[in-house]
Protein backbone atom coordinates (compact mmCIF):
# COMPACT_ATOMS: atom_id res chain seq x y z
CA UNK A 1 0.00 0.00 0.00
CA UNK A 2 2.85 2.41 0.59
CA UNK A 3 4.52 2.06 -2.31
CA UNK A 4 1.08 2.31 -3.94
CA UNK A 5 0.86 5.38 -2.66
CA UNK A 6 4.24 6.67 -3.94
CA UNK A 7 3.64 5.81 -7.56
CA UNK A 8 0.01 7.11 -7.78
CA UNK A 9 -0.28 9.97 -5.71
CA UNK A 10 1.12 12.75 -7.60
CA UNK A 11 2.95 15.15 -5.69
CA UNK A 12 2.82 17.98 -8.25
CA UNK A 13 -0.91 18.51 -7.84
CA UNK A 14 -0.10 18.53 -4.11
CA UNK A 15 3.08 21.47 -4.15
CA UNK A 16 2.28 24.46 -1.97
CA UNK A 17 -1.17 23.51 -1.05
CA UNK A 18 -3.70 23.52 1.79
CA UNK A 19 -4.85 19.66 1.64
CA UNK A 20 -8.12 18.46 4.10
CA UNK A 21 -8.25 14.99 3.87
CA UNK A 22 -11.72 13.79 4.55
CA UNK A 23 -11.55 10.15 6.29
CA UNK A 24 -14.26 7.45 7.67
CA UNK A 25 -14.79 7.07 11.41
CA UNK A 26 -15.03 3.60 13.30
CA UNK A 27 -17.60 2.20 11.18
CA UNK A 28 -15.77 1.49 8.46
CA UNK A 29 -13.37 -1.00 8.30
CA UNK A 30 -10.37 0.53 6.26
CA UNK A 31 -6.43 0.16 7.08
CA UNK A 32 -6.00 3.55 7.51
CA UNK A 33 -2.94 2.98 10.38
CA UNK A 34 -1.19 1.86 7.21
CA UNK A 35 -2.64 4.51 4.62
CA UNK A 36 -2.81 7.69 6.77
CA UNK A 37 1.55 7.66 7.86
CA UNK A 38 1.82 6.54 4.21
CA UNK A 39 0.06 10.01 2.88
CA UNK A 40 1.33 12.11 5.49
CA UNK A 41 4.93 11.12 5.35
CA UNK A 42 4.94 11.87 1.37
CA UNK A 43 2.02 15.13 1.07
CA UNK A 44 3.36 17.07 4.53
CA UNK A 45 7.01 17.65 2.94
CA UNK A 46 5.25 19.70 0.04
CA UNK A 47 2.26 21.08 1.23
CA UNK A 48 1.27 24.69 2.71
CA UNK A 49 -1.23 22.76 5.19
CA UNK A 50 -2.62 19.07 5.91
CA UNK A 51 -5.34 18.22 8.39
CA UNK A 52 -7.56 15.69 8.69
CA UNK A 53 -11.45 15.67 9.13
CA UNK A 54 -13.65 12.75 10.25
CA UNK A 55 -16.47 12.37 7.88
CA UNK A 56 -19.06 11.54 10.67
CA UNK A 57 -22.31 12.35 9.04
CA UNK A 58 -24.33 12.46 12.22
CA UNK A 59 -22.06 9.54 14.30
CA UNK A 60 -21.35 10.72 17.45
CA UNK A 61 -17.82 12.63 17.32
CA UNK A 62 -14.94 10.90 18.15
CA UNK A 63 -12.26 11.67 20.71
CA UNK A 64 -8.91 12.85 19.79
CA UNK A 65 -7.33 9.73 21.01
CA UNK A 66 -9.68 7.41 19.26
CA UNK A 67 -8.98 9.46 15.96
CA UNK A 68 -5.26 9.15 16.35
CA UNK A 69 -5.45 5.25 17.08
CA UNK A 70 -7.31 4.70 14.15
CA UNK A 71 -4.99 6.47 11.45
CA UNK A 72 -1.81 4.89 12.92
CA UNK A 73 -0.46 7.86 15.12
CA UNK A 74 2.12 6.61 17.24
CA UNK A 75 1.09 7.76 21.42
CA UNK A 76 4.26 9.53 21.33
CA UNK A 77 3.89 11.22 18.14
CA UNK A 78 2.91 14.98 18.88
CA UNK A 79 1.69 14.94 15.32
CA UNK A 80 2.15 18.87 15.29
CA UNK A 81 1.97 18.82 11.81
CA UNK A 82 -1.67 17.83 10.90
CA UNK A 83 -4.64 19.05 12.55
CA UNK A 84 -7.08 16.66 13.66
CA UNK A 85 -11.02 17.65 13.79
CA UNK A 86 -14.78 15.96 14.12
CA UNK A 87 -17.60 16.99 11.52
CA UNK A 88 -20.46 18.82 12.94
CA UNK A 89 -23.47 17.97 11.18
CA UNK A 90 -26.26 19.55 13.59
CA UNK A 91 -24.03 23.10 14.36
CA UNK A 92 -25.28 25.94 12.46
CA UNK A 93 -21.94 27.99 12.75
CA UNK A 94 -19.88 25.21 11.77
CA UNK A 95 -21.81 25.11 7.92
CA UNK A 96 -21.92 26.77 5.06
CA UNK A 97 -24.18 27.24 1.87
CA UNK A 98 -22.26 26.89 -0.84
CA UNK A 99 -25.69 26.73 -3.69
CA UNK A 100 -28.81 24.95 -4.00
CA UNK A 101 -30.47 21.97 -6.24
CA UNK A 102 -33.44 23.47 -7.41
CA UNK A 103 -37.03 21.89 -7.99
CA UNK A 104 -36.30 21.33 -11.05
CA UNK A 105 -32.98 19.80 -10.55
CA UNK A 106 -33.79 17.49 -7.90
CA UNK A 107 -37.02 16.14 -10.02
CA UNK A 108 -34.53 15.49 -12.72
CA UNK A 109 -32.64 13.74 -11.05
CA UNK A 110 -34.72 11.43 -8.99
CA UNK A 111 -36.79 10.85 -11.84
CA UNK A 112 -39.82 12.69 -10.55
CA UNK A 113 -39.74 10.72 -7.26
CA UNK A 114 -39.05 14.17 -5.36
CA UNK A 115 -39.44 17.39 -6.45
CA UNK A 116 -38.09 20.45 -4.06
CA UNK A 117 -35.48 23.17 -3.22
CA UNK A 118 -32.49 21.91 -0.90
CA UNK A 119 -29.61 23.97 -0.13
CA UNK A 120 -26.26 22.38 -0.11
CA UNK A 121 -24.83 23.18 3.24
CA UNK A 122 -21.04 21.87 4.41
CA UNK A 123 -18.50 22.02 6.78
CA UNK A 124 -17.34 25.60 6.37
CA UNK A 125 -13.63 24.51 7.18
CA UNK A 126 -13.34 23.39 3.39
CA UNK A 127 -13.53 26.80 1.90
CA UNK A 128 -10.34 27.11 3.89
CA UNK A 129 -7.94 24.65 1.88
CA UNK A 130 -7.34 24.44 -2.25
CA UNK A 131 -7.90 20.58 -1.97
CA UNK A 132 -9.86 18.02 -0.55
CA UNK A 133 -8.62 14.43 -0.41
CA UNK A 134 -11.09 12.06 0.22
CA UNK A 135 -9.71 8.61 1.84
CA UNK A 136 -11.86 6.28 2.22
CA UNK A 137 -13.26 2.45 1.52
CA UNK A 138 -16.00 1.69 -1.28
CA UNK A 139 -18.78 -1.16 -0.25
CA UNK A 140 -22.28 -1.83 -1.11
CA UNK A 141 -24.37 0.93 0.48
CA UNK A 142 -28.01 1.24 1.39
CA UNK A 143 -28.93 4.65 0.24
CA UNK A 144 -26.41 4.93 -2.18
CA UNK A 145 -26.41 1.88 -3.60
CA UNK A 146 -22.23 2.13 -3.25
CA UNK A 147 -20.28 3.98 -0.36
CA UNK A 148 -17.64 6.30 -1.17
CA UNK A 149 -16.35 8.92 -3.48
CA UNK A 150 -18.64 12.52 -3.22
CA UNK A 151 -20.19 10.23 -0.31
CA UNK A 152 -17.48 11.16 1.81
CA UNK A 153 -19.13 14.52 1.04
CA UNK A 154 -22.77 14.78 1.30
CA UNK A 155 -23.73 12.94 3.64
CA UNK A 156 -19.78 13.08 5.57
CA UNK A 157 -19.19 16.43 6.38
CA UNK A 158 -23.14 18.39 4.94
CA UNK A 159 -25.52 19.55 7.07
CA UNK A 160 -28.94 17.83 7.59
CA UNK A 161 -30.92 19.19 4.99
CA UNK A 162 -29.84 18.11 1.85
CA UNK A 163 -28.54 14.57 3.98
CA UNK A 164 -32.40 14.13 5.10
CA UNK A 165 -33.53 14.96 1.16
CA UNK A 166 -31.58 12.38 -0.18
CA UNK A 167 -31.70 9.64 2.96
CA UNK A 168 -35.60 9.40 2.31
CA UNK A 169 -35.62 9.64 -1.85
CA UNK A 170 -33.68 6.47 -1.29
CA UNK A 171 -35.57 5.16 1.41
CA UNK A 172 -38.79 5.77 -1.50
CA UNK A 173 -36.84 3.89 -3.92
CA UNK A 174 -35.96 0.98 -1.24
CA UNK A 175 -32.98 -0.76 0.08
CA UNK A 176 -32.97 -3.84 -1.57
CA UNK A 177 -34.11 -1.47 -5.04
CA UNK A 178 -30.80 0.09 -4.78
CA UNK A 179 -28.14 -1.34 -2.72
CA UNK A 180 -25.31 -2.93 -4.96
CA UNK A 181 -26.07 -0.40 -8.05
CA UNK A 182 -23.74 1.74 -9.40
CA UNK A 183 -26.08 4.37 -11.23
CA UNK A 184 -28.64 5.75 -8.42
CA UNK A 185 -30.75 8.73 -8.28
CA UNK A 186 -29.02 9.03 -4.56
CA UNK A 187 -25.48 8.90 -6.21
CA UNK A 188 -26.77 11.56 -8.92
CA UNK A 189 -27.42 14.13 -6.27
CA UNK A 190 -24.69 13.45 -4.19
CA UNK A 191 -22.30 14.19 -7.14
CA UNK A 192 -24.50 16.85 -8.17
CA UNK A 193 -24.08 18.63 -5.03
CA UNK A 194 -20.31 18.22 -5.01
CA UNK A 195 -19.78 20.27 -8.07
CA UNK A 196 -20.93 23.55 -5.93
CA UNK A 197 -17.53 22.76 -3.89
CA UNK A 198 -14.89 25.11 -4.40
CA UNK A 199 -12.01 23.66 -3.53
CA UNK A 200 -9.93 20.98 -6.41
CA UNK A 201 -12.03 17.40 -5.41
CA UNK A 202 -9.24 14.16 -5.27
CA UNK A 203 -9.69 10.70 -3.86
CA UNK A 204 -7.69 7.51 -2.75
CA UNK A 205 -11.18 4.91 -2.62
CA UNK A 206 -10.15 1.56 -1.72
CA UNK A 207 -11.71 -1.83 -1.80
CA UNK A 208 -11.01 -4.00 1.03
CA UNK A 209 -11.88 -7.33 2.65
CA UNK A 210 -13.49 -7.66 6.09
CA UNK A 211 -9.65 -7.87 7.92
CA UNK A 212 -9.00 -4.40 5.95
CA UNK A 213 -6.36 -6.19 3.59
CA UNK A 214 -6.98 -4.67 0.30
CA UNK A 215 -8.04 -5.70 -2.99
CA UNK A 216 -7.00 -2.94 -4.79
CA UNK A 217 -6.91 1.05 -4.73
CA UNK A 218 -7.87 3.77 -6.70
CA UNK A 219 -6.74 7.76 -7.63
CA UNK A 220 -8.34 10.36 -9.34
CA UNK A 221 -11.31 12.74 -8.94
CA UNK A 222 -13.93 11.20 -6.39
CA UNK A 223 -15.98 10.34 -9.71
CA UNK A 224 -12.91 8.28 -11.15
CA UNK A 225 -11.84 6.74 -8.44
CA UNK A 226 -15.21 5.91 -7.01
CA UNK A 227 -16.87 4.31 -10.45
CA UNK A 228 -13.59 2.11 -10.59
CA UNK A 229 -13.87 0.62 -6.88
CA UNK A 230 -17.48 0.58 -6.80
CA UNK A 231 -16.97 -1.96 -10.22
CA UNK A 232 -14.95 -3.94 -8.48
CA UNK A 233 -16.89 -3.83 -4.99
CA UNK A 234 -19.91 -5.20 -6.88
CA UNK A 235 -17.77 -8.11 -8.18
CA UNK A 236 -15.81 -8.90 -4.48
CA UNK A 237 -18.65 -7.97 -1.93
CA UNK A 238 -21.80 -9.08 -3.57
CA UNK A 239 -22.12 -12.69 -2.40
CA UNK A 240 -25.32 -14.71 -4.92
CA UNK A 241 -26.65 -17.73 -3.33
CA UNK A 242 -29.11 -19.87 -5.16
CA UNK A 243 -32.05 -19.74 -2.59
CA UNK A 244 -33.73 -17.44 0.22
CA UNK A 245 -33.41 -18.32 3.80
CA UNK A 246 -36.31 -19.24 6.62
CA UNK A 247 -34.17 -17.53 9.11
CA UNK A 248 -30.60 -15.15 9.58
CA UNK A 249 -28.42 -14.84 12.22
CA UNK A 250 -26.48 -11.54 11.20
CA UNK A 251 -23.66 -11.29 13.68
CA UNK A 252 -22.75 -7.63 14.27
CA UNK A 253 -18.89 -6.27 14.33
CA UNK A 254 -17.90 -4.22 17.60
CA UNK A 255 -17.72 -1.38 15.64
CA UNK A 256 -21.43 -1.25 15.27
CA UNK A 257 -21.88 -0.18 18.54
CA UNK A 258 -25.58 1.21 17.84
CA UNK A 259 -28.48 0.24 15.92
CA UNK A 260 -28.03 3.12 13.86
CA UNK A 261 -24.97 1.64 12.34
CA UNK A 262 -26.08 -2.39 13.33
CA UNK A 263 -28.84 -1.84 11.01
CA UNK A 264 -26.47 -2.34 7.90
CA UNK A 265 -26.57 -6.19 9.39
CA UNK A 266 -30.58 -5.84 8.16
CA UNK A 267 -29.62 -4.04 5.09
CA UNK A 268 -27.54 -6.14 3.47
CA UNK A 269 -29.09 -9.39 4.11
CA UNK A 270 -32.40 -8.01 3.33
CA UNK A 271 -32.41 -9.94 0.08
CA UNK A 272 -31.77 -13.58 0.76
CA UNK A 273 -34.35 -13.38 3.38
CA UNK A 274 -37.60 -15.23 2.54
CA UNK A 275 -40.54 -13.90 2.57
CA UNK A 276 -42.04 -14.50 6.39
CA UNK A 277 -38.40 -15.11 7.51
CA UNK A 278 -36.62 -13.79 10.51
CA UNK A 279 -33.69 -11.96 10.34
CA UNK A 280 -31.67 -12.07 13.52
CA UNK A 281 -29.32 -9.06 14.46
CA UNK A 282 -26.79 -10.40 17.19
CA UNK A 283 -25.20 -7.80 18.70
CA UNK A 284 -24.76 -8.76 22.48
CA UNK A 285 -22.53 -5.53 22.91
CA UNK A 286 -25.19 -2.82 21.89
CA UNK A 287 -27.20 -0.87 24.27
CA UNK A 288 -28.12 1.72 22.20
CA UNK A 289 -30.45 2.43 19.00
CA UNK A 290 -28.87 5.60 18.23
CA UNK A 291 -27.11 8.12 20.56
CA UNK A 292 -27.91 11.31 18.31
CA UNK A 293 -31.18 10.12 16.71
CA UNK A 294 -32.45 7.54 19.40
CA UNK A 295 -35.49 10.08 20.31
CA UNK A 296 -36.54 10.45 17.13
CA UNK A 297 -36.51 6.84 16.28
CA UNK A 298 -38.08 5.59 19.47
CA UNK A 299 -41.12 8.15 18.63
CA UNK A 300 -41.44 6.82 15.32
CA UNK A 301 -39.76 3.23 16.00
CA UNK A 302 -39.60 0.90 12.89
CA UNK A 303 -42.03 0.72 10.05
CA UNK A 304 -42.26 -0.39 6.17
CA UNK A 305 -42.20 2.67 3.82
CA UNK A 306 -45.97 2.91 3.19
CA UNK A 307 -46.81 3.02 6.58
CA UNK A 308 -45.13 6.55 6.88
CA UNK A 309 -45.93 7.61 2.40
CA UNK A 310 -49.83 6.44 3.36
CA UNK A 311 -49.76 8.86 6.57
CA UNK A 312 -47.58 11.58 5.57
CA UNK A 313 -49.21 13.65 7.69
CA UNK A 314 -48.32 12.03 10.46
CA UNK A 315 -44.68 11.72 10.15
CA UNK A 316 -43.79 14.81 7.31
CA UNK A 317 -41.89 16.41 10.31
CA UNK A 318 -40.18 13.81 11.64
CA UNK A 319 -36.42 14.34 10.48
CA UNK A 320 -36.48 12.50 6.88
CA UNK A 321 -32.93 10.63 7.47
CA UNK A 322 -34.77 9.22 10.89
CA UNK A 323 -37.90 7.93 8.35
CA UNK A 324 -34.96 6.42 6.22
CA UNK A 325 -33.10 4.59 8.53
CA UNK A 326 -37.00 3.26 9.68
CA UNK A 327 -37.33 1.50 6.74
CA UNK A 328 -34.15 0.19 5.89
CA UNK A 329 -34.26 -2.04 8.93
CA UNK A 330 -37.88 -2.74 8.91
CA UNK A 331 -37.46 -3.56 5.27
CA UNK A 332 -39.97 -4.55 2.60
CA UNK A 333 -43.62 -5.07 3.31
CA UNK A 334 -47.66 -3.60 3.01
CA UNK A 335 -49.63 -0.95 4.99
CA UNK A 336 -53.17 -1.44 3.63
CA UNK A 337 -56.97 -0.48 5.18
CA UNK A 338 -54.35 0.37 8.81
CA UNK A 339 -52.68 -2.98 8.93
CA UNK A 340 -48.69 -3.16 8.36
CA UNK A 341 -47.41 -6.34 7.10
CA UNK A 342 -43.93 -6.07 6.92
CA UNK A 343 -42.32 -9.29 4.45
CA UNK A 344 -39.59 -10.04 7.39
CA UNK A 345 -39.24 -10.68 11.07
CA UNK A 346 -36.55 -8.78 12.70
CA UNK A 347 -35.50 -9.73 15.80
CA UNK A 348 -32.77 -7.48 18.56
CA UNK A 349 -30.74 -9.86 20.29
CA UNK A 350 -28.55 -6.97 22.18
CA UNK A 351 -28.95 -4.89 25.38
CA UNK A 352 -31.46 -3.75 24.40
CA UNK A 353 -34.62 -4.26 26.74
CA UNK A 354 -37.67 -6.64 25.22
CA UNK A 355 -40.01 -3.46 26.48
CA UNK A 356 -37.93 -1.24 23.89
CA UNK A 357 -37.54 -3.64 21.36
CA UNK A 358 -41.70 -3.70 21.33
CA UNK A 359 -42.32 -0.29 21.50
CA UNK A 360 -40.06 0.13 18.59
CA UNK A 361 -41.78 -2.51 16.91
CA UNK A 362 -38.81 -5.01 16.69
CA UNK A 363 -38.50 -8.34 18.07
CA UNK A 364 -36.60 -9.61 20.95
CA UNK A 365 -34.27 -12.07 21.47
CA UNK A 366 -31.83 -12.82 24.50
CA UNK A 367 -28.29 -13.06 23.28
CA UNK A 368 -27.10 -15.31 25.77
CA UNK A 369 -29.94 -18.09 24.67
CA UNK A 370 -28.22 -17.89 21.53
CA UNK A 371 -25.42 -20.04 19.93
CA UNK A 372 -23.90 -18.92 17.19
CA UNK A 373 -22.57 -22.28 16.23
CA UNK A 374 -25.55 -23.81 16.33
CA UNK A 375 -26.69 -21.60 13.25
CA UNK A 376 -23.17 -23.09 11.35
CA UNK A 377 -23.38 -24.77 8.09
CA UNK A 378 -27.52 -25.28 7.93
CA UNK A 379 -27.66 -23.45 4.68
CA UNK A 380 -29.47 -26.98 3.42
CA UNK A 381 -31.94 -26.21 6.17
CA UNK A 382 -32.88 -22.60 5.05
CA UNK A 383 -30.55 -21.23 7.86
CA UNK A 384 -27.88 -19.06 7.53
CA UNK A 385 -24.63 -17.81 9.82
CA UNK A 386 -22.93 -14.34 8.79
CA UNK A 387 -19.93 -14.26 11.35
CA UNK A 388 -19.21 -10.32 10.07
CA UNK A 389 -22.57 -9.07 9.03
CA UNK A 390 -23.24 -5.38 7.37
CA UNK A 391 -20.21 -4.86 4.64
CA UNK A 392 -20.80 -7.91 1.91
CA UNK A 393 -24.02 -7.83 0.58
CA UNK A 394 -26.18 -10.88 0.22
CA UNK A 395 -28.52 -11.27 -2.92
CA UNK A 396 -30.30 -13.88 -4.68
CA UNK A 397 -29.30 -15.55 -8.30
CA UNK A 398 -31.10 -14.12 -10.90
CA UNK A 399 -30.96 -9.98 -10.86
CA UNK A 400 -32.40 -7.44 -9.04
CA UNK A 401 -35.59 -5.43 -8.81
CA UNK A 402 -35.34 -1.71 -8.97
CA UNK A 403 -39.14 -0.71 -8.99
CA UNK A 404 -40.64 2.03 -6.71
CA UNK A 405 -42.35 -1.10 -4.63
CA UNK A 406 -38.67 -2.88 -4.05
CA UNK A 407 -40.77 -5.89 -5.04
Amino acid sequence: MRQWIQQNVPLDEYRGQRVLMIIPDSTRTAPLPVLFPALRELLVPVVSRLDVLVALGTHPPMPVDRIRSMIGIAPNDPCNDVGLYNHAWDNPSELITIGTLSKEETAEISDGVLSMEVPVQINRRIQDYDLALVVGPVFPHEVVGFSGGNKYFFPGISGPDLLNFFHWLGALITNVGIIGIEDTAVRRVVDRAARLIRAKRRCLAFVVATDASPYDMFYGTPEEAWKNAARLSGQVHIKRHDRPYQQVLSCAPAMYDELWVAGKCMYKLEPVVADGGELIIYAPHMKDISVTHGSNIERVGYHVRDYFTKQWDRFSNIPWGVLAHSTHVRGSGTFENGIERPRVQVTLASQIPPDVCRHINLGYRDPASIDVESFANREHEGVLLVRKAGEHLYRLKGGVSTSLNGG
